[in-house]
């Protein structure tokens, strides 16, 4: 774009801090899995405890069973088309089951509420190894 243009964007590289900050913002994101030798996404909804991002599911759907210690990453973002600006955050990193009844107790009071149907009581951690976040506008 033109240096005069109006609409000239700016691409911001994030810090982990704000990748963190921005990632608390939203509600929903994108996990990106294996299933079946072949690369999955869905959309969920999540939340994040102590630095981790947290996804609560089904223990016999697919999602469970395909993350459980597996390398996943995770997207969030926010756009506004019309001002052409927003921000992504990814993350890679490991998941892993929540096992511990004192963690599970304290997810289940201040961790995702579920918003697909059904029970959803497994806990899903996802430990940020990579966090990477661009913001433009």
């Amino acid at each position: 774009m033109r240096p005069d243009n109006p609409h000239r964007s700016v691409l911001d590289q994030l810090t982990r801090d704000e990748c963190l900050r921005l990632l608390e913002s939203v509600p929903v994101g994108r996990i990106v899995y294996t299933r079946r030798a072949m690369p999955a996404v869905e959309l969920v909804n999540f939340a994040l405890a102590d630095g981790d991002i947290v996804i609560r599911t089904d223990a016999s759907g697919k999602l469970a069973a395909a993350t459980h210690g597996a390398v996943v990453a995770f997207e969030a973002d926010t756009i506004d088309y019309g001002l052409r600006r927003g921000w992504s955050v990814t993350a890679v990193g490991y998941s892993r089951e929540v096992t511990d009844p004192a963690d599970i107790a304290r997810l289940r009071e201040a961790g995702p509420e579920p918003w697909a149907p059904g029970e959803r009581e497994h806990f899903i951690r996802i430990t940020p190894g990579i966090l990477t976040g661009r913001r433009l506008g």
